[in-house]
């Protein structure tokens, strides 16, 4: 189990990180086209989350003005709409706004409380805030707070996204640790000085041997692990080193 020392902040991407989006996405996509089978929705999710990369790398480049994700949910939405022969406003409405209902990784909302207990914990997601909040609320996630990419018209992995997130920890970038299960955020979060664990989920992007990440992960409940120990470690030296006079002091003896 990989250690990481001296952290005081941790930020955890959202979509793919925390909630499954292949997933939910896939779920939405049958509701709303009637489709079904193992992967009779593999097609239109890919349609769906290569549309939605493509237009966010549209905005990073600077060949279209910011929008948030809601807007490229609601274009994707009838996109697949289209392909698949979905001609009901209702169910492309209810489409448009899938990015709302995600579910929750196994581990994720029992993580997050247990870390919480011991570190301020963020949320930083592309997500837009409307889609982030249902999110959140939908899949029992309890930040002390979630920031949306839309508060700098940016997406990741712009650095004034995760500037935001630094200026919300109020520490130095080397104390402030990035949670991804996607190298090229992680990757990111580097390039301005955070420091970077990977956990793993069955669609995220793993690392490479060249990436040199504080700490790689099998699943949230080792990275939980590795930050409580090592943050009650610490607790416990610096009890040790408190001289005897001052210990009686602060009792009132």
């Amino acid at each position: 189990m990989a250690a990481i020392h001296d952290i005081e902040v941790v930020v955890f991407d959202v979509l793919g990180t925390m909630v499954d989006e292949p997933g939910g996405l896939r779920s939405a996509v049958r509701e709303a086209t009637g489709l079904s089978g193992p992967t009779a929705a593999d097609g239109p999710v890919a349609l769906w989350r290569r549309y939605c990369e493509q237009e966010q790398e549209r905005v990073r480049q600077g060949q279209r003005p910011y929008v948030s994700t809601e807007v490229l949910d609601a274009e994707a939405a009838r996109l697949v709409a289209r392909h698949a022969g979905v001609t009901d406003p209702g169910a492309v409405a209810r489409l448009a706004t899938a990015g709302r209902r995600l579910p929750a990784w196994d581990d994720s909302a029992a993580g997050l409380e247990r870390l919480s207990r011991r570190y301020p914990v963020m949320g930083l997601s592309n997500a837009g805030r409307t889609a982030l909040l249902h999110l959140n609320a939908h899949a029992g996630l309890r930040w002390h707070p979630a920031l949306s990419a839309e508060a700098v018209a940016a997406y990741k992995p712009a650095p004034e996204v995760y500037r935001l997130a630094l200026d919300s920890a109020g520490c130095p970038p080397e104390r402030v640790l990035m949670v991804a299960a996607h190298a090229w955020d992680l990757r990111g979060a580097r390039a301005v000085g955070m420091r970077t664990a990977y956990v793993h989920r069955p669609a995220g992007d793993p690392p490479t041997d060249s990436d040199d990440f504080d700490g790689r992960f099998d699943g949230l409940d080792d990275l939980v692990s590795a930050l409580t120990s090592r943050q009650a470690e610490a607790v416990g030296q610096r009890a040790r080193l408190v001289p005897r006079s001052t210990e009686t002091a602060a009792r009132g003896i």
